[in-house]
């Protein structure tokens, strides 16, 4: 009686613990903590570039690129800190009626509060993007996820502003669970159909090659993914904004582009 005992203890313990495993896989406990990082392929052909497959997107609260059938282009910038390119880029899409959306971090509000104020009266939508710029993938635990937004949150609201609903991860690292928890909070995910190589400071991009980038792998929906702190993104934004209306593009929100 002791050895059927001890064999059927031996036998069903792995069978539960397998059991287990595939229901929290089922479920997305344990492949949705995969962390990813964003990334498309570009094209010269005008067309909507492909991007991760991975990961569904289907069915989540993502925006990467808007309606092909429609000649817009959404103008986005990511900054963790102020080198002085802001200012002229301010005063370029104010000069030329263009609303673009700053995806910042919580450095960038403490520091930057003047920047922050213009933004906004100047009709910019402020992006969160996590108090410390974090690698989201890693904050698997909902609280101390949460606790990168809502501490973002605070630091805009004690500037008099309310949250928007977007949200860019930092470094494009994100999950399945991230994704998920930016729908909990109420947030969309914003990627992007456009980037390219802008963001070290002491290896800029010569400005016509990188404008003539740009115009290159232009396509309908795009939403272009820029670095404030870019020189040359800051010289260049007045002739590209111009290039890009001479083309036919309408420069739109975020929110006018997942209408």
């Amino acid at each position: 009686m002791r050895v059927c005992k001890n064999l059927f203890f031996f036998l069903a313990v792995p069978m539960l613990i397998i059991a287990m495993l595939f229901l929290m896989s089922a479920k997305g406990c344990i492949s949705d903590t995969t962390g990813y990082e964003w990334y498309f392929q570009p094209n010269e052909e005008h067309q909507q570039p492909q991007v991760i497959d991975q990961i569904p997107l289907e069915g989540k609260e993502v925006l990467y690129c808007g309606d092909p059938a429609q000649k817009r282009v959404s103008i986005t910038f990511d900054a963790g800190f102020d080198n002085g390119c802001h200012k002229p880029i301010l005063d370029t899409l104010r000069a030329k009626g263009v609303s673009a959306t700053f995806f910042v971090d919580g450095n960038f509000l403490k520091k930057n509060p003047d920047l922050i104020k213009q933004m906004a009266e100047e009709g910019h939508t402020i992006g969160n993007h996590s108090l410390n710029h974090a690698d989201m993938t890693k904050l698997t635990d909902f609280e101390t996820y949460r606790a990168q937004i809502d501490g973002w949150n605070t630091l805009l609201e004690e500037q008099g502003l309310s949250p928007s609903e977007y949200f860019r991860f930092p470094q494009g690292k994100f999950s399945a669970r991230a994704l998920d928890y930016n729908e909990k909070l109420g947030l969309k995910s914003v990627f992007w159909s456009f980037a390219y190589y802008d963001w070290v400071e002491e290896d800029q991009p010569e400005p016509s090659a990188a404008l003539e980038k740009i115009m290159s792998r232009m396509h309908n929906g795009c939403i272009l993914l820029l670095h404030s702190t870019s020189p040359t993104n800051a010289q260049i934004l007045g002739d590209l904004i111009e290039r890009l209306r001479e083309e036919g593009y309408e420069i739109v929100s975020l929110s006018q582009m997942s209408e």
